[in-house]
């Protein structure tokens, strides 16, 4: 069955979350849970979901501080939920980042209908600068700030290692070889000689940490040339 988003729920009341991931799940959606506060950023950094259902009053950390955590390094939709009505926590939980805000009890269609519509516009916010940003799990890419992140760490690139990568990742699942290398980011075909990017390769998965014996996000292919994997970056 195909899914219309992941969601990561992060709720300490067993018997709602056991109902809104019953209900999500009839309706496409994969669902995540966790019942803490202080595992939750860990579990969004290793999943990527495309939404946070979070609870406000939690154990281990509440979700206002676990919402201005997430957003240090994510602009993935958050959803708060409370079981107050209390003005002040909404105004909190929107000035630290959150998108929305429900009281409980929640209504499950309405609940549904907040989902759909910030997932479509996250996805249409990420259309819209697809051309500058560029993501891949936990690696993130940004060709207007030359700016490198994987995870929760920035990593320092030169300018022509950045470029070198940028060019991968746009090609990702696509191996390409020197020619269209030396093309695209000097403007003249290889000569046969030059072993720039050979050695460039070697600098880029010692940054990005994969194995230069076995490597996994950047592999070189016999006879095709480098290949950018996808779906290795979680």
């Amino acid at each position: 069955m195909e899914s219309y988003g992941k969601i990561l729920l992060v709720e300490d009341d067993v018997s709602l979350a056991q109902w809104i991931q019953e209900y999500l799940q009839e309706h496409s959606y994969q669902l995540i849970h966790v019942e803490r506060g202080d595992t939750a950023v860990n579990v969004f950094k290793k999943e990527s979901p495309d939404l946070v259902l979070l609870d406000v009053m939690l154990p281990g950390m509440d979700g206002v501080e676990v919402c201005r955590e997430i957003r240090t390094f994510s602009q993935a939709p958050i959803i708060m939920l409370t079981a107050r009505s209390d003005e002040l926590d909404e105004v909190i939980g929107l000035e630290v980042g959150a998108n929305d805000y429900v009281v409980k009890p929640v209504r499950p269609r309405a609940l549904l209908a907040r989902i759909k519509a910030l997932i479509r516009s996250n996805q249409h916010s990420e259309l819209a600068i697809n051309s500058n940003v560029l993501k891949f799990g936990q690696l993130n890419l940004d060709s207007n700030a030359k700016r490198v992140t994987y995870g929760d760490k920035e990593i320092n690139f030169s300018s022509s290692e950045f470029e070198f990568l940028w060019f991968l990742a746009q090609n990702a699942g696509q191996a390409v070889n020197r020619d269209q290398v030396f093309m695209a980011l000097k403007g003249r075909e290889y000569d046969g000689q030059d072993r720039r990017f050979d050695l460039m390769i070697s600098v880029l998965r010692k940054k990005l940490d994969d194995n230069s014996q076995n490597p996994q996000k950047i592999k070189t292919i016999w006879g095709k040339g480098y290949l950018f994997v996808a779906d290795a970056w979680s």
